[in-house]
């Protein structure tokens, strides 16, 4: 089965009620819901995802490399390859930086729209970011993990005021009997 489109496993089912109803966990690219529970080949897919995205960082890098070659060979000048150079020094640590701190919380929509292009030239900075991640976790899950707790104890909590019939409960009567 193909771990992007695998969105749930019956080993890693969530403890939902048998209603069907309640909160279901968001899957996670390449783990699916298997984050939950930890099942499912997860040890194996964080080992493969680190070694994925560590190689595609080196791949980036000689890419990288390449270009700057390509540069020097046109002998564009010194002051073009230090703009260069810090453009993608810069923007690594940018994009480095934001996808970091997108495993922690929710990133707002227009910040993450006014920072594509910055993240797509610091490409390498995301790969490494999801790469140093994904060697404590799956890269995302505790901020997956939180939100689906908070909303199991919202559900539960909700599950627990409406218990019984509420047609059959008796009307508290405003008027005084005298």
């Amino acid at each position: 089965m193909d771990p992007v489109s695998e969105t749930t496993d019956s080993t890693s089912a969530p403890a939902a009620p048998a209603t069907g109803g309640g909160p279901r966990p968001e899957p996670i690219r390449f783990f699916g819901t298997t984050w939950l529970n930890h099942t499912g080949g997860y040890g194996l897919r964080r080992a493969g995802v680190a070694a994925g995205s560590l190689a595609a960082a080196a791949a980036g890098c000689l890419i990288l490399r390449f270009a700057y070659q390509g540069l020097a060979v046109a002998d564009v000048g010194g002051f073009v390859n230090i703009l260069v150079v810090a453009m993608f020094a810069i923007c690594g640590a940018i994009a480095f930086r934001q996808t970091w701190q997108g495993y922690a919380r929710r990133p707002d929509p227009t910040t993450e729209a006014q920072l594509r292009s910055l993240k797509g030239i610091g490409f390498i900075g995301s790969l490494l970011a999801y790469f140093f991640r994904s060697l404590t976790e799956a890269p995302g899950e505790k901020l997956r993990r939180t939100e689906y707790e908070t909303a199991l104890k919202q559900y539960e909590r909700r599950r627990g005021s409406r218990t019984g019939n509420p047609a059959a409960r008796k009307k508290p009567s405003n008027r005084r009997r005298s």
